[in-house]
């Protein structure tokens, strides 16, 4: 059974840094891409970042490239979403996804498992 579990969400004030953490299990973890979305309530699920099987490709959302930063230990099973100045517009639940797949991919539909999810909400 694959599961993916998210940590490291919280409150913080504009302007600092938040480090998420998913950790992977059940599935060849470095054989698939991996990313992180987004979604604020009564927004639609945003692409916030996704990168390569093995590290050296990433993707960011407008939104966040130049703040935020994808990282992946395989020997670890681990994805990391180094979060820095944020913004309060950065308020969601924020998402780890595993793809079956070698290209990262800004597309959810492009992601088969999921976790549940980790609130951050930055306070202005």
């Amino acid at each position: 059974q694959v599961q993916l579990v998210e940590s490291g969400g919280g409150l913080v004030q504009a302007g600092g840094s938040l480090r998420l953490s998913c950790a992977v299990s059940g599935r060849t973890f470095r054989s698939y891409a991996m990313g992180w979305f987004r979604q604020a309530p009564g927004k639609e699920r945003e692409f916030v970042a996704t990168i390569n099987w093995q590290g050296g490709i990433t993707f960011y959302g407008e939104s966040v490239k130049g703040r935020f930063t994808i990282s992946r230990d395989n020997a670890k099973n681990m994805v990391y979403l180094q979060m820095n100045s944020l913004k309060p517009e950065d308020t969601a639940v924020y998402y780890c996804a595993s793809a079956p797949r070698v290209v990262p991919s800004p597309v959810s539909v492009d992601y088969d498992y999921w976790g549940q999810g980790t609130q951050v909400t930055v306070s202005s």
